[in-house]
């Protein structure tokens, strides 16, 4: 493992004691899951193993990846709450340290630090367990750069000798083990979102083959990858709803407020109280091909007569 690569949480956050979800009481904090089926009609649970597919039981493990500290909160705060509310075991990787994120000319050399503390005060009021938050630490707004795979010399991103988005996302995979994935929508306007979700959808792969065996055991299976927006409507319409409680609203709320940085931080804390207790979600289908698929498409037309 990098130096740097998983940060520990204990002894670091500013924020006021905030009680664990656990504590609080079950009943204060059931939300209610649901699904669209094929055939039209809902399906809604206050069990989330009655509602996603292939429930893994005691085994589920819920990895939420963000290009930014502040997305997941932002676009799935209340489905990251609900979950853990429900016993799902959750983790929560950040891509980018978010250096290029400072509305303030004197931050400009000091926010990537500045952020990650607020990162670290964000997920400690979400209470998330303290060895499940993990940073990349790849630069902010250009994420483009890194993408793939390939040699380099030790540095913050560099995992067993190389690094890129993609070497990172398969150490991660590989080491989570996570049974579902929630990342940004790949039709979010921000190029990070779109990188995140389209380098991920390799990575799942990749992570479940024998390629880089010096990244960790691969997967025994693909994780299922659900999407989440930030910024844009969705390529299609959702499938799945998580209806939260207002306790959990307010904490989503608290988490969001800890990024005192971002200057637009008290209109996004309007615009998700608006919004209420609702989120959604896109699960992600692959049409991966099949040999022989398209034989019939050109078998069965007659052939020209010229």
């Amino acid at each position: 493992m990098a130096p740097g690569y998983r940060l520990p949480l204990a002894g670091q956050f500013r924020s006021a004691a905030v009680p664990a979800l656990r504590t609080i009481g079950w009943a204060e904090n059931m939300s209610t899951f649901e699904r669209l089926l094929p055939d039209g009609t809902r399906r809604s649970s206050t069990q989330p193993g009655d509602i996603f597919p292939d429930w893994a039981g005691d085994a589920e493990h819920w990895l939420f990846v963000s290009p930014h500290d502040d997305d997941i909160i932002l676009g799935s705060g209340l489905l990251f709450l609900s979950a853990m509310a429900a016993g799902v075991k959750v983790s929560a990787a950040i891509s980018t340290i978010g250096d290029s994120g400072y509305c303030k000319l004197e931050q400009r050399d000091t926010i990537a630090t500045i952020r990650r503390a607020e990162t670290l005060d964000s997920f400690r009021i979400l209470g998330l367990p303290e060895d499940r938050l993990h940073f990349l630490n790849y630069h902010d707004c250009g994420l483009e750069h890194y993408t793939g795979h390939y040699p380099a010399v030790p540095g913050p991103t560099t995992i067993a000798g190389s690094t890129g988005l993609s070497n990172s996302y398969v150490w991660l995979l590989r080491h989570v083990r996570p049974t579902r994935i929630f990342l940004t929508t790949h039709t979010d306007i921000h190029p990070d979102h779109q990188i995140v979700n389209h380098e991920m959808q390799i990575c799942v792969f990749h992570a479940q083959g024998a390629i880089w065996p010096e990244l960790g055991e691969p997967l025994p299976a693909i994780p299922e990858i659900y999407e989440f927006s930030t910024y844009s409507d969705f390529s299609e319409p959702p499938d799945f709803r998580v209806i939260a409680t207002e306790e959990l609203l307010d904490r989503k709320l608290s988490g969001i407020a800890a990024y005192r940085s971002q200057d637009q931080i008290a209109e996004l804390i309007k615009l998700h109280r608006q919004a209420g207790v609702r989120e959604y979600f896109r699960r992600m289908r692959f049409p991966l091909l099949t040999p022989g698929k398209y034989n019939a498409l050109f078998d069965d037309a007659p052939l020209a007569k010229d």
